[in-house]
Order: structure tokens, then sequence, then C-alpha cells
């Protein structure tokens, strides 16, 4: 519901927005406390294990998604992935191993799951050529720039490196800010100019 209503701020009239919400899971890293999660997560360092089997899950779904819109008319090259932290994850995972060609991706304050895998997860290079626009607050103590630093190197040995935009903002933290929003805004403008 927060990030429905952070779009809301930079919607456009002309594009359908779906945020669908994370499962309620036990996360490791909160003590196994149940909670809304696409995916299990043991650690936020580069070398953390991973949840392969629940990403690959998450994965699947949004990739449904995708499906349906498609079977109502949506053309997937009018089709952008997005998320902030774990939904930005599995945003860029998602996008990197779909079979059909996206629009882009809008990463926020994330990483890439598996990063291991690419480039060869990347289904047979189908999005080698997606824009990607990836932000990331300064001062972020959960997700450090330098994870989303390291993600964008990774990201251009995947896609065209110049398709990868890292935007970085000072002073922010794990969350978002005007600047990064109207960033987005400019981002899906772009890539799905009105028809």
């Amino acid at each position: 519901h927060s990030w429905a209503d952070a779009l809301s701020s930079i919607r456009l009239p002309y594009v359908k927005y779906i945020c669908p919400h994370a499962p309620r899971i036990p996360v490791t890293l909160n003590m196994k406390m149940v909670m809304p999660s696409w995916f299990d997560l043991m650690g936020l360092t580069p070398d953390a294990p991973e949840d392969e089997a629940g990403i690959k899950k998450a994965a699947e779904n949004i990739k449904a998604i995708i499906e349906h819109e498609m079977k109502n008319g949506i053309p997937p090259n009018r089709i952008i992935l997005g998320g902030f932290s774990q939904g930005g994850a599995l945003s860029l995972y998602t996008a990197l191993t779909c079979q059909h060609q996206l629009a882009g991706i809008v990463a926020l304050s994330c990483w890439l799951p598996l990063h291991k895998a690419f480039p060869q997860a990347a289904n047979n290079g189908v999005n080698k050529d997606i824009a990607i626009l990836q932000c990331h607050g300064e001062l972020d103590p959960m997700i450090p720039v330098r994870f989303g630093a390291l993600t964008a190197e990774k990201l251009k040995s995947v896609v065209t490196p110049t398709k990868v935009q890292f935007k970085t903002y000072p002073g922010v933290m794990h969350s978002s800010c005007p600047q990064e929003m109207m960033a987005v805004k400019e981002f899906i403008e772009k890539l799905l100019p009105r028809i």
C-alpha cells in the first residue's frame, strides 16, 4: 500500500500500475518472524546464503502477472518491472530471466539475487537491451550503497552497459526521496510514451 501511495504522486494517467503484495512468510534474518517477504533472507551481504527456491518461486509469480497482462492485450515491450529493496531485487531477477522482451526495470535500494548465476541465467539474452534505472540512498544502513554499486557493475555484464543508470542520493537512508521519484517518473515516461 505504501508504494501504491508513493506512485500516486508520479502517476501517468495512461499507465496501469500493479502493486502486488508479498506473501507473509517466516524470515530467517528477523528471527523467523512471519512478515511480508517475497523470499527468505539469511543475510544482506553479497556472500550471504540465498533462498534460491524461494527467489525462483517469487519470480514465477511475477511472470504469471506479466502473462496475465499480455493475455489482456499489453505487449511485453510496454511492461516495466520495479520495486524497492526486496521488491527491486525480485524485479531485477524476474526481468533478466523472463522469456519476454520487457521495456525496463526500476530497481530502488536493492541488489541482484543469485548474482553468481549471471550472466548465464539471463534467458538467452532476450532482455540484453533492457533499460535499468537503479537508485540508492548513500546512507542506506540495510543495503549499503556499495552493494548497489557492485550490483550496477554486475548488471553491466548482463545487459548493454549503457542501458544501466545508477543514481545515488546523498543523505537518503533505506527509503526514497522526491528527487528519486521524479527520476522514476521520467524513466517511465521515456520508456512508455503515450500511444
